[in-house]
């Protein structure tokens, strides 16, 4: 399965990645704000989707339509 950020590019697990758009996180106050990079990611079984950890976001989802490869 690949799985490719907003730019095509090719994402593994432990990839970076940068935030493109400001993101308001469900169920919280906090917004991700563009540019903010994200640590080591790790694959999920949706092509469309990947899982992270942010200080401020444990468990954290995003779409890759929102990232880019750092």
């Amino acid at each position: 399965m690949d799985v490719r950020d907003s730019n095509g590019t090719l994402l593994a697990d432990g990839d970076n990645v940068t935030l493109i758009k400001d993101l308001k996180v469900k169920g919280s106050s906090t917004t991700l704000k563009r540019g903010t990079l994200i640590k080591g990611i790790r694959l999920t079984d949706d092509p469309d989707e990947i899982d992270c950890r942010h200080e401020k976001v444990k468990g954290l989802v995003l779409r890759t339509e929102f990232v880019r490869k750092a």
